[in-house]
């Protein structure tokens, strides 16, 4: 087994307790949660609501197993008590986090839409993401994920969100070939992306005919 103790404080002090398998695992792998005032179970995926934090694994099984088993109270010391949907909102707080994201590295200038701009800013080398809408034309897909291979540094690919919800984050309608530039902010990012894999595909079932996966 690999040896997963801390080496550094700095490492150490990213480390919490997954209430399901009772292990220590990196902040970036896991949700916090939260009491609420009325004894409610609340998700807290940006770390910032007041109160003692409780963690567990950001997937599904694990914010499901952690809700029926009673994990959170027994954690907490108290009765506390975690809807039977705590995994969807956690799935939806994520999403709008992970759209919020995009809107933010827009105004940053870190956000290139529409196929010409795309596929030559994927030979530039310095795509980190191609986002394309899940409802988008396959013909116009294969075409951009094929400049995507021939990049200088392949993006990762993420396709969790249809042209609406990408327009209403970046501002504009019918959005769906868009690339998000390396840069500041990006790792975090990430981070929340891959979050959300844990409880929405980040690629649509349908795109393995493509032969493409995320990665």
């Amino acid at each position: 087994m690999t040896d997963q103790t801390p080496k550094t404080h700095a490492e150490a002090s990213r480390q919490r307790k997954d209430i399901v398998l009772g292990e220590a695992t990196d902040e970036a792998r896991l949700i916090r949660f939260v009491a609420g005032p009325d004894g409610a179970v609340t998700p807290d995926v940006a770390r910032k609501l007041p109160g003692r934090g409780i963690w567990v694994a950001a997937d599904r099984d694990s914010v499901t197993t952690a809700a029926k088993k009673g994990l959170f109270s027994r954690a907490a010391k108290a009765k506390l008590t975690a809807a039977p949907d705590l995994a969807d909102q956690v799935e939806m707080l994520l999403a709008r986090r992970v759209l919020d994201g995009l809107g933010l590295a827009r105004k940053a200038g870190s956000i290139i839409s529409g196929y010409e701009k795309v596929v030559a800013a994927l030979g530039t080398g310095k795509v980190a993401w191609l986002i394309e809408a899940s409802d988008g034309a396959e013909d116009g897909r294969r075409k951009v994920l094929s400049a995507a291979r021939r990049a200088p540094v392949p993006p990762r690919l993420l396709g969790a969100f249809n042209s609406d919800e990408l327009g209403l984050a970046l501002g504009g309608e019918n959005v769906i070939h868009t690339a998000l530039l390396a840069g500041r902010g990006i790792d975090r990012w990430t981070s929340d992306v891959e979050r959300l894999s844990g409880f929405r595909p980040l690629l649509p079932p349908e795109w393995s005919a493509n032969g493409r996966e995320e990665g």
